[in-house]
């Protein structure tokens, strides 16, 4: 099994973007033995405040207008959580069964927030996506392991959401090109050949 690691929070849309690419791709590459390991970076506590629900909603725009059309179908920045670490834990709660179940408890937290326009700082939809799995709520030890995994992430040189790494590869955010124009307008481009070439030093090492 390969696994790639990726340093990434729930609420960043450009983490959601990545994630959905890479599953797109493996999906296409034939290559169910790649698993992700999407490890926490929480950037409440990296930035020492939340996301803004406003600022959120504008990149959702933006990626979805240039890069995304078909995700963001139900974002609701009226839901959108004021901390994403319950989450984070869960998440780890789940990797903590195996790594099948902690991805698929990470990208199904993502698909509520901005799929379904879900709070997944709700007690209520975490219980949910609990139920879905089979798991009970996570403890102080998964709770604990959001900032173990933050801080190795800062000795690892994460530059921000999302971080991948495999082996001795790393890329942040391969999959987009982004700039701004001279307005501050953010640029953004589909930039599937870099993450290619990222997958394949993965697959091959």
């Amino acid at each position: 099994m390969t696994v790639i690691e990726v340093y990434a929070d729930i609420w960043c849309p450009f983490a959601h973007v990545g994630l959905r690419t890479v599953i797109r791709r493996r999906k296409q590459l034939g290559r169910d033995d790649v698993v992700l390991r999407v490890r926490p970076w929480p950037l409440e506590l990296v930035n020492g405040v939340p996301l803004e629900p406003a600022v959120t909603a504008v990149h959702v725009d933006e990626l979805r207008t240039q890069v995304a059309p078909d995700l963001f179908t139900e974002f609701d920045p009226g839901h959108f959580p004021p901390t994403t670490l319950p989450a984070l834990a869960l998440a780890e709660a789940g990797y903590r069964r195996d790594d099948m179940t902690g991805e698929a408890v990470s990208l199904a937290l993502r698909n509520a927030l901005f799929e379904e326009g879900r709070d997944v700082s709700s007690p209520a939809v975490l219980a949910s996506v609990e139920s879905a799995y089979g798991l009970s709520p996570p403890d102080a030890e998964d709770e604990g392991a959001v900032r173990i995994e933050w801080h190795e992430g800062e000795s690892r040189g994460v530059k921000g959401s999302p971080h991948f790494f495999c082996g001795k590869f790393d890329a942040f955010c391969p999959s987009l090109d982004i700039s701004r124009n001279a307005e501050g307008q953010l640029l953004l481009h589909r930039n599937v050949e870099t993450l290619d070439v990222f997958l394949a030093k993965c697959l091959q090492s």
